[in-house]
């Protein structure tokens, strides 16, 4: 699709209903993302996404979307912890359903990477901002924007290209950068938050469809006012129950 010049599109997806919708949609892929933690758990961070969570989120999405690409990102420091624990989650998160896993960072995995890639498991890589690295990058900023850090991460994006990485998700890096990263490699660059340029775009399915008022970063294009449509229906439901408008004789036994 990159050297056709069509753009891809991406999005995540933690659960089965949300699946089924996704996979009759024309998205090119789905990211069964870490950020379930936070979209489906409730947690500040990604960091608390587990081996086990993730299994369960990318087996859900893949029963409901057989038909769709379908990348699982690895926890918070599954990959970590020796290649033999390294290689059993991969192990687990494919047989869960994934067709390929995503790994945040550049730094110290290209090693990691070209093990797994000469395994036969497609790598998504992950550069920007890395939310599992929120603590050691002290919050959600835009990454890149110094000419030491810019220069860093294009130099992980070639080294993490020449470990075998299939395609790079560029987060929260501006737009001038992520152009020139995209321009310097042959894989296509998916980009959250890093401008029009990259090879496509990756939004999470709840912000697509508005589902959190509250959040509202300056990347997001809310595509539905999810929260209000719902909400306006749990109140009519509420609303038909208490003036017994709901059942009525045509929906009862």
């Amino acid at each position: 699709m990159k050297s056709d010049g069509q753009k891809i599109s991406m999005v995540t997806c933690y659960d089965y209903v949300s699946a089924t919708i996704a996979n009759h949609s024309n998205v090119d892929a789905v990211l069964v993302g870490d950020s379930a933690a936070m979209v489906m758990h409730g947690f500040d961070t990604t960091i608390n996404a587990s081996l086990d969570m993730m299994a369960i989120h990318v087996g859900a999405v893949r029963r409901g979307a057989p038909d769709k690409f379908l990348i699982a990102d690895m926890p918070f420091l599954a990959h970590r912890r020796g290649m033999k624990l390294t290689m059993e989650a991969v192990d687990a998160l494919l047989k869960a359903g994934g067709e390929a896993i995503k790994i945040e960072g550049g730094e110290g995995q290209f090693d990691i990477i070209s093990h797994i890639v000469e395994s036969g498991v497609p790598v998504m890589g992950h550069l920007g901002l890395t939310p599992q690295s929120i603590h050691q990058l002290g919050g959600y900023k835009v990454q890149g924007r110094e000419n030491s850090k810019a220069t860093s991460l294009q130099n992980q994006a070639k080294e993490l290209e020449r470990a075998g990485i299939f395609a790079l998700v560029l987060e929260l890096v501006p737009s001038r950068l992520a152009e020139k990263i995209t321009d310097t490699l042959s894989i296509p660059t998916i980009g959250i938050g890093a401008g029009p340029k990259t090879s496509g775009q990756v939004l999470v399915w709840q912000d697509v469809l508005g589902m959190n008022n509250g959040f509202n970063p300056k990347f997001l294009r809310k595509y539905l006012n999810g929260y209000e449509l719902i909400a306006n229906a749990l109140n009519q439901f509420d609303a038909d129950v208490k003036t017994q408008k709901f059942p009525s004789t045509e929906e009862s036994f």
